[in-house]
């Protein structure tokens, strides 16, 4: 799947901010969570394994459901 069919599958909401850090304790950029979600990583866990976002206090994890949601 190619990066902008990935993002023609969220809302307008879910696009904003790509470039910055969805997962602010460890600096993981939004764009590299959609890309591993796009590459298979299909739950909460495949994307923390992957990316380490959500690996901190957690306080990402609702953002990354939703785009689990809306991606798989």
């Amino acid at each position: 799947m190619t990066q902008q069919n990935t993002l023609d599958k969220l809302p307008e909401i879910l696009k904003r901010n790509l470039d910055r850090n969805l997962c602010v304790c460890n600096e993981v950029p939004k764009m590299t969570v959609i890309n591993a979600i796009a590459e298979g990583a299909d739950t909460l866990e495949k994307v923390r394994a992957k990316t380490f976002a959500s690996d901190g206090n957690g306080c990402c994890r609702l953002q990354i459901k939703d785009l689990l949601e809306h991606l798989t």
